[in-house]
């Protein structure tokens, strides 16, 4: 058997000093998918995540608290590891720097340093950012005197330190990243980083002794090792730096750590410069991920706009808050986060998109074939189309996904989605059904929307894990998800013949989006809601602006059901042009949900939308009744027309 090719990535360790927030979730949910494109991929993953607990920073919070700073983290962390298990984070270790395993590591790590003459004892006496634990010279301070990353005052201090002979390194690393481009990704980021080692490397402080929370100098008690040090080495210690030589030289050096763009330089110059000391080759990649802005604004406590993901999560679920946030953001560049933004992706993507893909196959084989797909034979020149998009899609994720183009796989995952639904539509299975010398012609059509569906979990796994295994559960299909490989749908035909599908289930219920609305206009200021709530007297008469408000659109009536426990009303699903929607229509005593599929209608696009008996209807087909006959406005237009 072939020994699987290993690939190992890490996320920064994260500093307990408060709650993670949406902006930790977003760097974790970047490699968790990583990781799971790769094992899908059938490589050997380690992936690892975990949390930098030292630092005079933390030991100030835990005595401003009354409590130990093991105390205090503990409970942070804990924290910490509960998001990761509610997001469905498929770390492999978990690192936390007060471990004793991780003690050992950099403890070692300072001796053999030391011992190659590359750490000595000085005075330390310049400028210093407890939030950032950074140190910083007179030149490098922003315009007001201020730290340059948090901007915040600096302290000038004073004590005896150990000092790493960084200023030896400065050559020899400027000369690795000029001469291996993809180390430093975006190339932004490495700009930035030439430009700093060009202004000079001085010797970097690596003991504090005005404060105890930190692993002790292994030759001097009296020293705790600075923190950035220590946090550095973290990525050494699960994968056996010490204790396990093989798995060591299996998987290092890392092929990715992911950084914010603010630690690109600690990881960049710093953290090369300690592995050239120990002479071990550097990672194959540091890439810097931009940061999350709410709603065009960077978050902050004072502006009351940091956003809790454990809230999103308990209200929308996991998988829409990791799909909002790897679609809508392109990896390396500053990304907004909204909530209106993240509810209008879960009901047109979520819902419509993908939610009605499946549900309206499962529903169709139910009706159609008793719920059993059948062996294809022969195909069309659409079946070819549909064919050849999903092998064009498996490529372009298999290659877009090794290069961390996160967004646009998922767009371009999302484009087959489209054109597995625009599938039902060319085919028009209900007419195939009413004819009995298209059964086999049915049920190449049911087969092929199996088979699209089984392509799309297998290509939907590393970004919303969940789903895609609700999918191939519903599909029913017999391989064992957690065992399916990107393989399985570089061919098409893996549905097996004969297959009894499962029951439907909702994948993402639509957004209340009338709730939303509610819920804002409760936060209005009082007056504000007042003078909206002003009407002019009514004498049933409408201006020409007033009328021209309202938008008529000719839409394709896609599905229609009755709903439960009315005589009336029936549940219809059309068709835009540019979206899908629901709408509850009350002719169930007119027409038979049959007669109204494939039917070109006219709608009332822009109504608000409002919920019936539990549906949330988006629209109004219009009709014309007289006395007891009532007929649905329908027209020899295509789908998007405008009526005016």
């Amino acid at each position: 058997m072939t020994e699987k090719k290993p690939f190992y990535i890490t996320t920064p360790i994260y500093y307990p000093s408060a709650k993670l927030h949406i902006g930790h979730a977003y760097c974790t949910t970047i490699a968790d998918s990583i990781a799971r494109f790769h094992r899908l991929a059938g490589e050997d993953v380690f992936f690892l995540t975990g949390s930098d607990e030292h630092g005079q920073k933390i030991q100030e919070k835990a005595e401003a608290e009354g409590v130990t700073p093991i105390e205090y983290t503990n409970k942070i962390v804990a924290g910490f590891q509960n998001l990761w298990k509610l997001l469905n984070i498929s770390n492999d270790d978990f690192i936390r720097t007060t471990q004793k395993r991780h003690e050992k590591v950099v403890q070692e790590i300072f001796r053999r340093i030391y011992a190659k003459g590359d750490i000595y004892k000085g005075s330390y006496k310049g400028l210093y950012c407890t939030p950032c634990e950074s140190y910083w010279t007179e030149h490098q301070l922003d315009e007001n005197g201020c730290c340059p990353d948090c901007h915040r005052p600096v302290q000038e201090v004073s004590e005896e330190a150990y000092f790493f002979k960084m200023s030896n390194y400065q050559d020899k690393i400027l000369d690795y990243i000029e001469t291996h481009p993809d180390f430093i990704q975006p190339a932004s980021r490495r700009n930035e980083m030439i430009n700093f080692i060009k202004q000079g490397l001085e010797d970097l402080c690596i003991s504090r002794t005005s404060f105890d929370w930190g692993i002790p100098v292994p030759i001097d008690e009296k020293h705790v090792i600075y923190v950035w040090f220590d946090a550095l080495t973290n990525y050494l210690t699960p994968i056996g730096f010490l204790d396990d030589p093989e798995k060591f030289n299996k998987f290092w050096p890392a092929d990715l750590h992911l950084v914010g763009k603010e630690i690109v330089r600690f990881h960049t110059i710093i953290w090369p410069c300690i592995l050239m000391a120990l002479d071990l080759p550097l990672p194959k990649k540091v890439y810097g991920h931009g940061w999350l802005i709410v709603d065009g604004d960077k978050m902050s406590k004072s502006k009351g706009n940091v956003v809790d993901p454990i809230g999103l999560i308990e209200e929308f679920g996991a998988d829409a808050i990791r799909y909002f946030l790897l679609r809508e953001i392109n990896l390396g560049q500053d990304g907004n986060f909204s909530r209106d933004a993240l509810i209008q992706r879960i009901n047109s993507d979520l819902a419509n998109d993908l939610g009605n893909l499946l549900h309206r196959t499962l529903n169709m084989i139910g009706k159609f074939q008793d719920g059993v797909v059948l062996a294809p034979q022969g195909e069309s020149d659409i079946d070819k189309s549909l064919k050849a998009d999903a092998d064009e899609t498996v490529k372009f994720f298999d290659e877009n996904m090794q290069k961390m183009e996160l967004s646009l796989t998922i767009k371009k995952v999302w484009a087959f989605i489209s054109r597995a639904n625009k599938y039902i539509d060319e085919t028009a299975p209900w007419a195939l059904a009413k004819d009995e010398t298209k059964k086999q012609e049915l049920a190449n059509v049911m087969y092929n929307l199996v088979e699209s569906l089984r392509h799309i979990s297998v290509l939907i796994a590393p970004f919303m894990p969940v789903t895609a295994e609700r999918i191939w559960q519903q599909l029913n299909l017999p391989q064992a998800f957690a065992e399916v490989q990107l393989d399985d749908i570089r061919q098409w035909g893996g549905t097996p013949a004969d297959l009894k599908v499962g029951t439907p289930e909702q994948l993402f219920p639509r957004i209340e989006v009338e709730k939303e609305e509610q819920s804002k206009q409760a936060k209005q200021p009082k007056q504000k809601k007042e003078k909206k709530a002003e009407k002019k007297a009514d004498n049933g008469e409408v201006t020409f602006d007033e009328f021209s408000k309202v938008q008529l659109r000719v839409v394709k009536v896609l599905a229609a059901e009755p709903v439960p426990e009315t005589e009336k009303l029936l549940k219809l699903k059309v068709d835009l042009g540019s979206e899908q929607r629901e709408l509850v229509s009350g002719i169930a005593k007119h027409y038979a949900p049959a007669d109204l599929i494939g039917k070109n209608v006219v709608m009332v696009v822009n109504l608000k939308p409002a919920k019936i008996r539990g549906v949330v209807s988006h629209g109004m087909v219009l009709a014309a009744s007289a006395g007891d006959d009532l007929k649905v406005l329908s027209v020899d237009m295509p789908v998007g027309a405008v009526v005016k």
